[in-house]
């Protein structure tokens, strides 16, 4: 087996059963604001838009690119679909034109030609990338890999009971807009986007560890930010205040946390040769000593990267639709999501207030527990946001479903918030269609917890994890009162059942009834409300 890098998440195996294309992007993505670290423009398109597979693991622009498909992947390629519960992946590949779909199931295996057995494993929950994100597993008899990049699996034992892969890459940098464009004094983004950091390697490290194949390529990022306004936001930021840890600085993490774990650099033109357990890497697109001052002298790489591009730049604004004006894009607005929201009874009243939206001369608010679009008159709000007019008029214009996808991972924005982070909020935002909204809204009435408790030190929990369903007994800790779990960092006060990291999502806790003497002596919790 043969995996070559192509940048960010993207790889193209060879097989013994054939070639599959995975998540290729050129870019740039999210309204321009995102290239591939390093550039990989130089790489031989050509060749690898003639696979015999293609698969996309989600919708994020960062992992599809309809422009780069166009241009270089034929259209009659076998399409590798993840099984999600909407059918917009599937609907934008069709509109490209590619029609020769392969239906996956979760987690079932597809067998070919030549000993070549394929696996895609999708996730389904609200906050899985832009409802849904998957990892696809590769067995050809001479090797395994697993490709996860930016998908969180739950039930790892499943995931690896298709065999034990031998290389295996995973997203070990950020894919978030917090804390870059939040309302926040600069000392409180510097150490937010530390924190994010830190907790974005715990969750890499904690896979790493669970998955357990001896070679680790570290993947989907970080991007390169060649706008003028959100350069400095590259890698840890100018200014420290940025969460974008490139590949060199996580295999040194990664050296330092697991020293006998073997991590190579995986860039655009890293060609990976995997056969019996021996494995082989070596760089075709630049050499070692391009590499080491890409990653050594990196701020000046980005700046001459930078300067060169600014034509894609200005090439994407040209693709932006005429702004509408504010009477006109309230009235398309209200049009649209009214509906919605009123479908919505989870979300409203998990956003509980008012948000508004500065979008140039218009100045509007969403009343989510009247589910009401309307000028803004100087209520008091949960959240508020500026966006450029020319944004939300091309969203507007192409009906765009999931703003998370388009305008809040651009980063050409700008937020505050009263209080903790609201991810029912989040949730609406990128499930701006009647089956998304259907869909979510299902999904949250389902969570109501009916499994059994599990005890965890001094406590019995719930078992399964409120926000993603995790099994706590594998990826909690519990250290003075606090449970965190360890697949995105939330965390609960046990003594009563709140979630510290965002509204909503209690959890079921209480001590155990036969607590050693000489525990901490915090009172028994009650059982606290299903979520």
């Amino acid at each position: 087996m043969r995996i070559t890098g192509l940048g960010h998440a993207g790889m193209f195996i060879e097989t013994t059963g054939g070639s599959i294309l995975c998540d290729p992007v050129i870019g740039p993505s999210f309204f321009g604001s995102w290239f591939p670290f390093p550039d990989n423009r130089g790489l031989d398109w050509e060749r690898f838009g003639a696979a015999d597979f293609l698969y996309i693991s989600h919708r994020h622009r960062d992992h599809f690119d309809p422009r780069l498909l166009e241009r270089y992947v034929r259209k009659d390629i076998r399409v590798l679909l993840p099984d999600y519960p909407t059918d917009d992946l599937e609907t934008d590949l069709r509109a490209l034109g590619y029609d020769n779909i392969v239906y996956t199931q979760a987690g079932v295996p597809l067998e070919y030609e030549n000993g070549l057995t394929l696996m895609v494993t999708p996730l389904r929950a609200p906050s899985d990338g832009p409802i849904g994100d998957s990892s696809l597993s590769v067995d050809d008899g001479t090797a395994s890999i697993l490709n996860q990049n930016d998908s969180h699996p739950l039930d790892l034992e499943k995931l690896l009971s298709f065999s034990h892969p031998d290389a295996y890459f995973t997203q070990v940098s950020g894919a978030i807009w917090w804390p870059m464009v939040y309302d926040l004094p600069q000392d409180a983004k510097q150490n937010f986007a530390k924190l994010k950091r830190d907790a974005q390697n715990k969750r890499a490290m904690y896979y790493i560890d669970k998955v357990a194949a001896p070679h680790v390529f570290p993947m989907a990022g970080p991007p390169m930010f060649l706008r003028e306004e959100l350069f400095r936001y590259n890698g840890h930021g100018l200014e420290d205040d940025s969460i974008f840890t490139d590949q060199a600085q996580f295999l040194a993490h990664m050296a330092e946390a697991s020293p006998q774990q073997k991590g190579y650099l995986f860039v655009p033109g890293t060609q990976v040769d995997l056969e019996g357990g021996e494995i082989r890497v070596t760089q075709t697109l630049y050499t070692e000593a391009e590499i080491e001052r890409i990653f050594a002298d990196k701020w000046e790489y980005l700046a001459e990267q930078r300067d060169s591009r600014q034509g894609e730049v200005r090439a994407e604004e040209a693709r932006r639709s005429p702004v509408l004006a504010p009477d006109e894009m309230l009235a398309a607005i209200k049009e649209w999501w009214e509906p919605l929201l009123r479908r919505a009874r989870t979300i409203r009243n998990g956003v509980g207030g008012n948000v508004r939206f500065r979008i140039s001369e218009l100045d509007m608010v969403v009343d989510f527990p009247k589910a009401k679009v309307r000028e803004y008159a100087g209520e008091e709000c949960v959240y508020w946001y500026t966006i450029p007019a020319d944004l939300v008029s091309t969203n507007i214009a192409d009906h765009e479903i999931d703003w998370s996808n388009s305008i809040f991972l651009s980063m050409q924005f700008s937020v505050g918030r009263a209080g903790k982070f609201n991810e029912f909020l989040t949730t609406f935002l990128k499930c701006l269609s009647r089956d998304r909204i259907e869909y979510v809204e299902n999904w949250y009435a389902e969570q109501s917890d009916q499994t059994e408790d599990a005890e965890i030190g001094d406590w019995v929990v719930q078992r399964r994890c409120p926000h993603l369903r995790a099994d706590l007994t594998k990826t909690g800790k519990i250290e003075d009162g606090v449970l965190t779990c360890s697949l995105h960092d939330w965390s609960w006060d046990l003594a009563s059942g709140k979630c510290l990291t965002t509204q909503g999502h209690p959890i079921r806790s209480r001590r155990r009834t036969d607590t050693p003497a000489g525990a901490d002596a915090e009172a028994p919790a009650e059982t606290v409300a299903r979520a």
